[in-house]
């Protein structure tokens, strides 16, 4: 049986962009067009969007969706209608993608499948660790402190996407460090 190459995320998110209908886009369209890939591509969207100082925090409430979806193995995530329907405007969703190609490029030139995890397991940790990283977003009162738990959903979301063991281990040890870091945080607000 002949193997079938695998399509980069930026080839797909490119593919995406210039798919996308004039004036706004829906969740459920992004989903829709994202096929099997559709669970990573929406953690990375989302860890994009949580980049952002004013929409991360709706990031992290709409991380749980697909998180939760993960840990219960499902193929794809399903969104409520009301916010699979909701619009973002189009060129919001080009300029999001157009600044992430260059990095996600440069990511895709050393990462690539290998050391291989059973796919449903992965699923299930990653799932894990997004719930806890929406949280943290949610959790965290302190300014511009989205950004590292940001870049930690990304990091682990291109690695699952590119299905690339050895930088999902870098990715966990990334998100533990932002754990830590939104612990200190949260401890010493607390106090």
């Amino acid at each position: 049986m002949a193997e079938v190459a695998r399509v980069p995320t930026s080839i797909l998110l490119e593919g995406l962009m210039h798919e996308a209908p004039c004036g706004t886009v829906s969740l459920g369209w992004v989903v829709d067009r994202l096929g099997p890939r559709s669970f990573g591509l929406v953690l990375l969207l989302l860890g994009l969007l949580a980049l952002l100082p004013g929409i991360a925090i709706a990031a992290g409430l709409l991380l749980a969706i697909p998180a939760s979806q993960m840990l219960r193995g499902h193929a794809a995530p399903v969104f409520p209608q009301r916010l699979s329907a909701r619009g973002l405007p189009t060129q919001r969703l080009v300029a999001l993608i157009q600044r992430a190609l260059p990095v996600l490029r440069a990511m895709e030139r050393v990462m690539r499948p290998r050391f291989a995890t059973p796919f449903q397991t992965t699923k299930r940790l990653v799932g894990a660790l997004m719930l806890l990283l929406g949280a943290l977003l949610l959790a965290t009162p302190v300014p511009l402190s989205n950004i590292p738990y940001a870049v930690a959903i990304i990091l682990v979301a291109v690695a699952y996407l590119e299905e690339d063991g050895i930088v999902l281990c870098i990715a966990l040890g990334a998100t533990s460090l932002a754990f830590a870091a939104g612990a200190a945080v949260i401890w010493m607000t607390l106090l």
